[in-house]
């Protein structure tokens, strides 16, 4: 596995090594310990969650504060998305920058976002699959969102913002200045 690491301290992408032949493809999509050589973190992914969705849905941008932050390794199973994480660690040198990443089902690329980073994503396909693996627990109480069109952070989604499809509750979001603090 191949670990690029973002212009965002701490964030990677991941490409796999697939093998292909005549009967399809195999590849690995985690293995704890290439991974904390990769990254240099040593994380214990404990929940999983999978969502599926039609072009122009824009999901986030989420994220988890205080001591149920969350740490996410994420992927696209079916179908392709701009996957997009914000840095909301105050004392980091990025904060408020943005980066975007392409995920398909067909480059089989992953996107390590570590905690302390709003993180969402963008379907570009008619349908996608984004599976994505979580190092703590959901908690309600701990819920943090970020406008998705903030324009201190102006993140380029490459979509026709009269086409997304937003749920009530990201469209109204707070900016970054005014949204919780991460911890």
């Amino acid at each position: 596995m191949n670990f690029i690491e973002t212009k965002l301290k701490g964030c990677f992408i991941l490409e796999p090594k697939v093998i292909l032949d005549e009967r399809g493809y195999f590849m690995e999509s985690f293995n704890q310990k290439t991974f904390h050589s990769g990254t240099g973190q040593n994380i214990d992914f404990v929940q999983d969650n999978q969502s599926f969705s039609s072009r122009g849905v824009l999901r986030g941008l989420h994220y988890q504060t205080g001591e149920h932050a969350q740490a996410k390794l994420v992927r696209v199973l079916q179908g392709e998305v701009l996957d997009v994480a914000v840095d909301l660690r105050p004392e980091s040198e990025t904060y408020g920058h943005y980066e975007s990443v392409l995920l398909s089902a067909e480059n089989q690329k992953q996107f390590f976002i570590p905690r302390g980073f709003a993180h969402g994503f963008l379907v570009l396909s008619e349908t996608a699959t984004f599976f994505y693996k979580c190092d703590n627990f959901y908690n309600k109480e701990s819920e943090g969102g970020l406008i998705y069109n903030d324009p201190t952070v102006s993140i380029d989604w490459q979509f026709d913002a009269k086409k997304l499809i937003i749920s009530d509750k990201d469209k109204v979001q707070p900016n970054l200045h005014q949204a919780k603090k991460v911890w």
